[in-house]
């Protein structure tokens, strides 16, 4: 068993690493009926910017668009940056070098901060987005020793995710032995707690600000609701999908939307790991009704779904799909799939100008492109 959660971890962090789907501003509004019409190629830009790419931020405060660049990986990976890209032309405006691996990223737009995961070295490193430079690295945790002796981190991180009323950032720290979220105070930089509990390999999260809750999701069918006055586990749920890698809340209509992976090599080992594992069906986003956990819908999309995102206001739901080489396009007021947009090789995160309804994803290259070539960040405006 071990052995498979530790495969799982493996492909979770190095391969996998995207973006929560992130929601239109609070009060932004949409006048008149939504109607789609489908993406254009003219409406699509491409710029290869930098190798290694993971997650990405737009602040409508600063009219740019922030992206990680790892560097890479190995003894010739470059160093980690943060990219400034220009909205429109995706041209590279600044950068600020990192002095931890960057990869997942969440923006307080309101107060020109930049949260960067350090997803290996058990930290986040805090940007100043108005004058591009790194204002601190705060450690979350220490190196444990591990059963072959060696000091390790204990979790990895992926998605990073703001509770700004209350000073805070919430990062699942992921670990086929069992995963904790990690509670950032943003106001002192420091870790308010650690609350274990939460399964193995912990990936999704997702916040209801109103009702005071978070959602965390792991890779075995695990679905939790975290009290966020009260930083306790309030709620659990076993549910029929076991590949959920990230969350959405639609805080309207109080649904949780789940990417379900469905990757068969997981469900491979899982198989053979677990005698009588009937894995679910993946490929797809799975609906829960927020209040009782229980699925409501299942959204069929291309193979190998990453990174939900919504955009209330338009009733637009997008995902990535990271096999597929693809964006599918719902709406969420009648589970439409409207359009599945190209986008080759491997999409991946995402982040949304939604007073001028741009969607900026970055694009991982695939196994014909160059080791340590750029990748690329994609433009489309609807």
């Amino acid at each position: 068993m071990k052995s498979f959660l530790s495969r799982s971890l493996a492909l979770l962090t190095v391969a996998c690493i995207s973006a929560c789907g992130t929601q239109a501003p609070v009060g932004q509004s949409v006048s008149g009926p939504v109607v789609y019409k489908p993406v254009q190629s003219t409406q699509i830009q491409r710029a290869a910017v930098a190798p290694a790419l993971y997650e990405v931020a737009f602040s409508a405060r600063q009219n740019a668009v922030f992206v990680a660049s790892s560097g890479g990986f190995g003894e010739s990976a470059g160093p980690s940056k943060v990219l400034r890209l220009d909205p429109r032309t995706l041209a590279v405006q600044a950068e600020i070098e990192l002095p931890l691996r960057g990869f997942g990223v969440v923006l307080d737009d309101a107060s020109n901060r930049l949260y960067v995961g350090n997803t290996t070295e058990g930290s986040v490193t805090v940007v100043d987005t108005a004058s591009n430079r790194v204002v601190q690295t705060v450690p979350l945790m220490k190196k444990v020793k591990g059963a072959d002796g060696k000091e390790k981190y204990p979790h990895h991180f992926r998605e990073l995710v703001l509770d700004t009323a209350n000073a805070r950032l919430f990062a699942p720290g992921l670990s086929s032995d069992g995963s904790s979220l990690y509670v950032m105070n943003t106001r002192t930089l420091t870790l308010e707690k650690e609350l274990p509990g939460l399964g193995a390999v912990a990936t999704g999260i997702a916040l209801d600000a109103d009702n005071h809750r978070l959602f965390v999701s792991n890779m075995r069918g695990g679905l939790y609701e975290v009290d966020t006055r009260s930083l306790i586990i309030s709620k659990s749920y076993n549910v029929a999908a076991d590949q959920m890698l990230n969350l959405a809340y639609d805080s309207k209509a109080r649904r949780l939307f789940a990417t379900d992976q469905g990757l068969t090599s997981i469900s491979e080992r899982r198989q053979k790991a677990e005698p009588g594992f009937k894995p679910t069906p993946g490929n797809r986003v799975v609906v829960f009704d927020a209040n009782s956990g229980k699925i409501t819908t299942s959204l069929q999309t291309g193979e190998g779904p990453i990174a939900p995102l919504l955009d209330l206001p338009r009733q637009r739901l997008y995902v990535t799909n990271r096999g597929a080489g693809s964006l599918s396009v719902f709406d969420t007021s009648s589970d439409k799939l409207l359009q599945t947009i190209a986008l080759p090789t491997h999409p991946n995160s995402m982040a949304l100008d939604s007073r001028n309804n741009v969607l900026y994803v970055t694009v991982k290259n695939g196994r014909n492109d160059a080791r340590g070539s750029n990748e690329a960040v994609v433009r489309i405006a609807f």
